[in-house]
């Protein structure tokens, strides 16, 4: 037979689409033409999978080989199509039957010497084909783990191009040396909450984040606690769901960024991009096939953006639609790729460029107005909670040992007020308070008139703006959920007000 036609799956940020890998032998002089919009990395497997086959002892052919990969406007980009094509040129010259390939879809790097490596990206891989009707898969043995993470399937590991031809001759391949059991991460919460001490109003701000699913930005001199409390936020955070746990494992898995050994990601992840970030490492993006930005890396977890005005303000006020929209949109030529990016933000700042607390400050006024104004007002609205460390005394330190609580006795509360308000939201799409439109809050979940005074007199003296005021109802619901009770009330709303505005110490 000199056609043959096997499957792959090509990546467009995190949604795979299913490529048909045609390969046809024709007379003349020997070469092969690779077509179908395919980049560098994947014209260069012409010649990676002809030293593949021959160091495997299988036979290359001669003559014309012409490699199609349709649909051919569809970019393809990437070394994962290397043992699909091999397997489609051997079929292609009667070298291993062809009857298996038809329905199969083939997907890993090949070396040198035919070795079958991993790549990233096949969990949204097999995904795709999954929802297209494939079940049988062949990976590299580094991949079988995620690849089995998608149910009802049938993956076969193979170590080598080897492997693949003994599957295609109907005998099994010898197991790869990796382990193809699934291990979850292990069950290590990381660091603790009680081991910052001093700075009860924070922990509790963190709680409330947690709780809520609300955006946290703390400023203070440097050793008040700032970085130790926004990395003790996601052991406070419950697990994600089994949906959750594969949206961030297909983006870990496009980013590269998956643990060995352990491929779903179960805990809600923690991104910290330093402060020379550019736009598209924070956003997303990059020339051809645009790859996820710290923001789609944070999905369903924590972004810290420490050291908030070192950031370029254009950086910062990026991060403005994805709070809003939950998504990232990233238009190219070829293609517009969209990233999921729904996070929760935590901001960190000194108070001034010379970062000493109190009278030990030498900033003039107007420095520290410059400094501060790279946060912007529209990026600072969409905070819902702002608190202020102060230094903390050998003595308070001593005292607040007693009462500094664990993250395990925390998590029990915010998992407790998670369930109250997914109960109450549960005829809604949204499930934490933080993500309801404040329309929709005010309208099916109202609050008596008497509790929003304090928000009708701050609003009429400008202090805070309409968003501000949906915030701190969200805010305020968030604080009735911990406290067990059926709606905020004065006090409730009060606090939430004091911490939208900055003024809870």
């Amino acid at each position: 037979m000199s056609l043959s036609r096997t499957h792959c799956v090509t990546l467009l940020g995190v949604q795979g689409h299913i490529v048909e890998v045609e390969v046809h032998l024709g007379g003349g002089d020997p070469g092969v033409t690779l077509v179908g919009l395919p980049d560098a990395a994947l014209r260069e497997a012409r010649d990676r999978i002809r030293a593949a086959v021959v160091n495997s002892s299988e036979n290359w052919p001669s003559g014309q080989i012409t490699i199609s990969l349709s649909p051919a406007s569809l970019p393809k980009s990437g070394s994962l199509f290397d043992l699909a094509i091999a397997g489609a040129v051997l079929a292609a010259a009667g070298e291993v039957p062809v009857e298996r390939l038809a329905d199969a879809v083939l997907i890993a790097e090949l070396g040198l010497d035919g070795r079958a490596r991993p790549v990233c990206g096949v969990l949204p891989a097999v995904v795709a084909a999954a929802r297209q009707g494939f079940t049988r898969f062949v990976v590299a043995g580094g991949n079988a783990k995620e690849a089995r993470l998608v149910p009802d399937v049938e993956v076969t590991a193979v170590a080598d191009l080897a492997g693949l031809c003994d599957w295609l001759r109907g005998r099994t391949p010898s197991e790869p040396e990796e382990d193809t059991a699934i291990t979850p991460d292990v069950d290590d919460r990381g660091p603790d909450l009680a081991d910052v001490l001093g700075q009860p109003v924070a922990r509790r701000a963190v709680e409330i984040a947690a709780a809520g699913g609300h955006n946290l930005m703390m400023s203070g001199p440097p050793g008040t606690g700032k970085s130790l409390l926004a990395e003790r936020l996601p052991t406070v955070l419950p697990r994600l769901s089994r949906d959750e746990a594969l949206e961030g494992t297909a983006i870990h898995s496009v980013a590269g960024l998956l643990p060995p050994g352990a491929p779903l990601v179960t805990r809600a992840p923690f991104a910290a991009p330093h402060h020379t970030s550019s736009r598209a490492a924070i956003i997303g993006g990059g020339n051809g096939n645009p790859r996820p930005g710290w923001v789609s890396k944070a999905h369903r977890g924590i972004l810290f953006v420490d050291e908030a005005p070192q950031f370029g303000r254009g950086v910062l006020d990026s991060l403005r639609e994805p709070l809003e929209r939950g998504e990232v949109v990233i238009a190219r030529a070829a293609a517009t790729v969209t990233f999921p990016a729904r996070f929760q933000l935590v901001l960190a700042a000194n108070p001034c460029p010379c970062a000493k607390p109190g009278d030990s400050c030498t900033c003039p006024a107007g420095e520290r107005r410059r400094y501060f104004s790279r946060l912007s007002g529209p990026l600072l609205d969409r905070v819902d909670l702002k608190v202020e460390l102060q230094p903390v005394s050998r003595a308070e330190l001593l005292a607040d040992r007693a009462f500094a609580e664990s993250s395990e006795v925390v998590a029990e509360r915010v998992v407790q007020a998670r369930k109250r308000a997914h109960h109450r939201l549960a005829s809604t799409p949204w499930s934490t308070n933080a993500a309801i439109p404040g329309a929709r809050l005010r309208r099916d979940f109202p609050v008596e008139p008497r509790s929003l005074k304090l928000l009708g007199q701050a609003m009429d003296r400008g202090q805070i703006s309409a968003r501000g005021v949906d915030r701190a109802l969200r805010v305020a619901w968030t604080l009735a959920d911990l406290a067990g009770r059926e709606r905020p009330g004065e006090e409730e709303i009060a606090y939430a007000y004091a911490l939208w505005s900055g003024r809870a110490w």
